[in-house]
């Protein structure tokens, strides 16, 4: 292949050491040097120094677990870098060894034989590290969530029973009189509050009970966990806001979006980026998260239409703004779904959606406009035929005949 790249640094990345080549390629031959390096701060100053005096210009590396973070922001502000999978550039059985896969690299590179993988500036990748963050810390929270159900049911008591969201007002006031060692129902059923007052039978029969003074320290102790969880989300809530302060209109389009909250729409941007500049077009970008249907196909027979892995935080998120989207009347998700769902499954459907929500997210930062919902449209001529046949063939193998029990339905009428 043709080469691209005339001097480029290949690095193959390890915890303590990076073994770096650097490829140098004139119209005669092509030369390689070759350097070891540690990973503290003072050594990626040093491999920084020796790059530049070797006259690169573009560095590539392979995404080894985290351990090419630091190199990477060491060597950001002078070198243009590159980031690759390391599944993509797997040397050979037996022929793996730490300079030859850092030649390798270079090789590649250089040849325009390798994929880039996205890696985002600074500035976003600091709201990557906050929104993702926060994500964890509401797992945490519903990890310790079924952690108190568990152990309210060892003492008997049936909160969660009647009390849709025992972390809720209600519920926590109820949680913390138990750890504190208060029994008298009166007492706990007293402190219920709006709707969960009407239901104050059921409060009864279902705090009766009793922890066990082990029990009610652990209760204590994973309430404590709860609002420290909490208190360190609404730190992040607060740092995020500062930091998008700038990007309000963008937050604004994308919360306009059936589905999407303030969260939500934090996430989208700092995963895709204020104005989705990385991503040619929707189509490209729906691919990039793994949305849209794959393909395996061999000797002209697809084996398989399964999703390639993509970014698994949208992966997520845009599953659950499309389920909130199908459940929000009178939109337009909401009709696709019902449109999709007769003829795919139900997730499958539910994915369909995402995977049309993911090119209008593209469509909203890229093109900067606003969303305008369409709403359940009216079901066109074709649309009423196709299922008005399909009702017949159900008709059928149910064993009726459908002009004959009209025809005796005018008849009786007549």
């Amino acid at each position: 292949m043709e080469s691209v790249y005339r001097f480029v640094a290949g690095i193959d990345v390890h915890k303590k050491m990076l073994a770096v080549v650097v490829r140098r390629q004139s119209e005669e031959h092509i030369e390689y040097r070759k350097r070891k390096f540690g990973t503290t701060q003072s050594e990626i100053e040093h491999l920084s120094a020796w790059l530049r005096s070797e006259g690169v210009a573009e560095v590539v590396m392979e995404s080894t677990a985290q351990y090419w973070r630091p190199v990477w922001n060491g060597l950001e502000p002078h070198f243009r870098l590159h980031l690759t999978h390391p599944l993509k550039t797997r040397a050979p059985r037996g022929r793996k060894r730490d300079f030859r896969d850092a030649q390798r690299l270079a090789d590649r590179w250089s040849s325009g034989d390798l994929e880039e993988s996205f890696i985002p500036g600074a500035e976003q990748r600091s709201w990557r590290w906050l929104t993702r963050t926060r994500v964890s810390l509401k797992k945490k929270i519903s990890v310790v969530r079924n952690q108190v159900e568990g152990l309210l049911e060892q003492g008997g008591i049936k909160l969660t029973a009647v009390a849709s969201d025992v972390f809720g007002v209600s519920g926590w006031a109820m949680l913390e009189q138990i750890a504190q060692g208060v029994t008298d129902v009166d007492v706990l059923v007293g402190q219920a509050r709006g709707v969960l007052r009407r239901k104050e039978g059921q409060l009864k029969e279902a705090l009766v009970g009793r922890l066990e003074p082990v029990y009610r320290l652990l209760l204590k102790q994973y309430l404590d966990q709860v609002r420290l969880l909490r208190r360190q989300a609404e730190e992040i809530d607060q740092a995020l806001a500062a930091a998008m302060a700038e990007h309000l209109p963008a937050l604004h389009r994308l919360s306009q979006i059936p589905g999407v909250d303030l969260h939500a729409a934090q996430e989208l941007l700092s995963e895709i980026g204020p104005g989705a500049a990385a991503f040619a077009s929707a189509e490209q970008f729906a691919s990039w998260v793994g949305v849209c249907p794959g393909s395996q196909e061999s000797a002209g027979i697809c084996y398989s239409y399964c999703s390639a892995k993509g970014n698994r935080y949208l992966r997520r998120l845009l599953c659950q703004i499309a389920w909130g989207a199908i459940h929000t009347k009178k939109t337009f998700f909401a009709s696709l779904f019902a449109r999709l769902k007769p003829r795919i499954e139900g997730k499958g459907a539910a994915w369909a959606v995402a995977h049309r929500m993911a090119k209008l997210i593209w469509l909203v930062l890229h093109n900067q406009v606003e969303y305008q919902e369409k709403g359940s449209a009216p079901p066109n001529e074709r649309t009423i035929l196709r299922k008005f046949k399909r009702m017949l063939k159900e008709f059928g193998r149910l064993g009726l005949d459908v002009r004959a029990l009209l025809d005796q339905q005018l008849s009786a009428l007549a």
